[in-house]
């Protein structure tokens, strides 16, 4: 509607000005350093409007070749797009080969190779080429230097996934080196560390991939605590191994596998009546299996009142295979065969296990038993080893 009522205005405008000009075409005079130009007002008009005319038509002229190479350039972008879409496909339905051929191809095309140099080096990876892979890489690196991370982040995980733990390890600490604190790349090398079970390494890690680092929290927890019980495994002496649980922290303390480790730590050290005290109070508070079954391995100074307390817990416990156990473990400490028996056959058949086997069959022996101590013998090795195995078959020496 607007158009045709400026095309009216226009004609109409340009019918007055005709008339106009037809009644009086007017006369212009220029004079400019001695040269005179005289002509009429249509004949300036139409000169003026070719003056411009021209200008408008150099600029064109001027503007094509950038425009066509503008233009080559949107055409060439589309087709390399349509090429790493057609890439990405071919890959994501498993046509690992075609797809990198196309995702390469794309790459000499693009305006940002990086995707297509990454992605063709991925679907390489999939199909087990290695030294194509890591060409892409290369050329990835070489044609975008600002993207060296990403990269290397990208040629840490393929080669973790290949289980190449020494590649990565040297990737991700160069990494680590041209970009300090990178939160990916420290939580690949905990993840690594933790694979490798270089508690060292991952222990010194903790504090920063904790800062830095988006790993999730029972991740975290679990990497600390196998930390810590490294720490509590490995200390030589009670002095040492009092500081690797006090450099605990206070949520982890109750960990059952860190309190393990250190109750064992104490025994090993010859703490035996710490250790006996010290989970007294810890069963007092909380009833927990694998701290009954340490306190049947401590070593107490006082064996039959270590049997006394331990079947006093048996009034509320009665049917606790891991009190009855240690029940056992203590009568034979206090060679009192009979009892041991009858608390490792209840424990038998409450909840057997290869560890109740092995110490009824050395009872057995004990007792005289060699045929019945090989059965339970059998029997416990039968639980290791997942099936039945074949009974021993007992030969008598003759001289």
């Amino acid at each position: 509607m607007k158009i045709g009522i400026i095309i009216v205005l226009v004609l109409f405008a340009s019918a007055f000005a005709a008339d106009l000009l037809l009644r009086d075409p007017g006369y212009v005079v220029i004079n400019f350093r001695g040269y005179l130009i005289e002509m009429s007002v249509p004949v300036l008009v139409l000169l003026t409007a070719a003056l411009f005319g021209a200008i408008w038509l150099i600029r064109k002229i001027v503007v094509a070749p950038r425009r066509i190479g503008q233009a080559a350039g949107r055409y060439r972008s589309a087709r390399s797009g349509q090429k790493m879409t057609r890439g990405m496909i071919a890959v994501a339905e498993g046509n690992f080969a075609r797809g990198e051929k196309m995702l390469a191809r794309a790459a000499s095309t693009s305006d940002s190779p990086l995707f297509n140099y990454l992605q063709a080096a991925r679907a390489a990876h999939l199909q087990g080429q290695n030294d194509r892979r890591d060409e892409w890489l290369r050329l990835a690196y070489q044609e975008i230097p600002e993207a060296a991370n990403a990269v290397l982040l990208t040629q840490a995980e393929f080669q973790l996934d290949q289980g190449q733990h020494e590649q990565a390890l040297a990737t991700l600490r160069r990494l680590d080196e041209n970009s300090k604190d990178h939160g990916h790349a420290l939580a690949l090398m905990g993840r690594l560390y933790f694979r490798l079970q270089d508690w060292t390494a991952l222990r010194e890690l903790l504090p920063r991939i904790k800062k830095h680092a988006q790993v999730k929290p029972d991740t975290l927890t679990e990497w600390a605590i196998r930390v810590h019980r490294e720490q509590l495994d490995t200390a030589a002496d009670g002095e040492s191994l009092a500081a690797a649980f006090k450099a605990v922290p206070k949520p982890q303390k109750s960990d059952i596998t860190l309190l393990e480790a250190y109750y064992k730590g104490l025994m090993r050290a010859g703490l035996h009546d710490k250790a006996e005290k010290e989970l007294v109070a810890a069963l007092k508070s909380n009833w927990r299996g694998p701290l009954v079954r340490l306190f049947g391995l401590v070593e107490g100074a006082d064996n039959s009142k270590q049997l006394k307390r331990a079947e006093g817990w048996l009034g509320q416990h009665s049917e606790d295979p891991d009190l009855l156990l240690t029940a056992a473990r203590l009568c034979l400490r206090n060679e009192l065969w009979g009892k041991a028996r009858s608390y490792l056959e209840t424990v038998i058949g409450l909840r057997p296990s290869p560890e109740v086997y092995q110490e009824y069959g050395a009872l057995l022996n004990q007792l005289g038993e060699a045929d019945a101590a090989a059965d339970a013998y059998r029997d416990g090795l039968g639980m290791v080893a997942g099936n039945n195995l074949p009974a021993i078959e007992h030969k008598t020496d003759s001289f």
